[in-house]
């Protein structure tokens, strides 16, 4: 902590470009921690798809819930949700949007996830060494079917990548990841995972949960389509 504290009074967080003498780039590693006070999300590679839910945390009664949008439609097969300052995450979501669209126009078919993902995180991380600007404080989950194989890659704002078979962003990411290592299998179904989901977010959230607060997507191997989770689905899978 102290070391810390003397790299800020010697300026080394006053750019992204520099570097403390042990190496850090310490405004990359705010937006890190930015990414820990947003809200919570977690993704599911399942046997059948892949499933991504996300915490929309109303703050006001007399918002809409319908207007909160934290899992995004990026092309037919992926998806996305975003942990963090969501107004950087809705400019990374616009161009994977856009860069999805221009691949099937130039090549004539759908955009693989991981090639998607990588172009985002080189965006990611140019901003990391560029003067004047700042790093984007936000991780994107990225959930995807290619050629019939459930993907799911989480971008830091560093602009590294890593693919899962389950993990969580936001700010109860430690804890979401404590259930999904004792309750996640790999042979888990769709709806299996939304009820684990829900489960999570029960346990997470406390007296604050609501159903309202729930936002979510999958895409099945079957169809390869985005299909937005409702509510009524919601019940008549934890029903069964």
């Amino acid at each position: 902590m102290q070391t810390s504290m003397q790299h800020q009074m010697m300026g080394y967080d006053r750019a992204s470009t520099m570097f403390s003498p042990d190496g850090r780039l310490l405004q990359v590693e705010y937006a890190k921690k930015t990414v820990r006070q947003g809200t919570s999300a977690m993704g599911l590679v399942c046997k059948d798809g892949v499933l991504l839910v996300a915490d929309k945390r109303i703050l006001e009664k007399f918002i809409v819930p319908q207007s909160i949008e934290k899992v995004y439609q990026i092309d037919e097969h992926i998806g996305a949700t975003a942990s963090g300052i969501l107004s950087d995450g809705r400019i990374l979501i616009e161009r994977a949007q856009l860069l999805s669209q221009q691949h099937r126009v130039i090549y004539d078919s759908p955009m693989d996830t991981h090639s998607l993902v990588k172009e985002i995180c080189d965006l990611k991380q140019m901003y990391t060494q560029v003067g004047g600007a700042r790093p984007f404080g936000v991780s994107i989950l990225f959930g995807g079917v290619d050629n019939q194989t459930p993907r799911l890659f989480v971008t830091d704002p560093t602009g590294i990548y890593f693919e899962y078979k389950a993990t969580a962003i936001g700010e109860s990411e430690t804890e979401i990841k404590e259930v999904l290592y004792k309750k996640y299998r790999e042979t888990i179904t769709i709806d299996e995972g939304i009820k684990l989901a829900i489960e999570i977010l029960r346990q997470v959230l406390g007296k604050g949960f609501d159903m309202e607060r729930v936002d979510g997507a999958f895409i099945r191997l079957s169809d390869k389509q985005f299909q937005r989770l409702k509510k009524e689905y919601i019940k008549k899978v934890l029903k069964e």
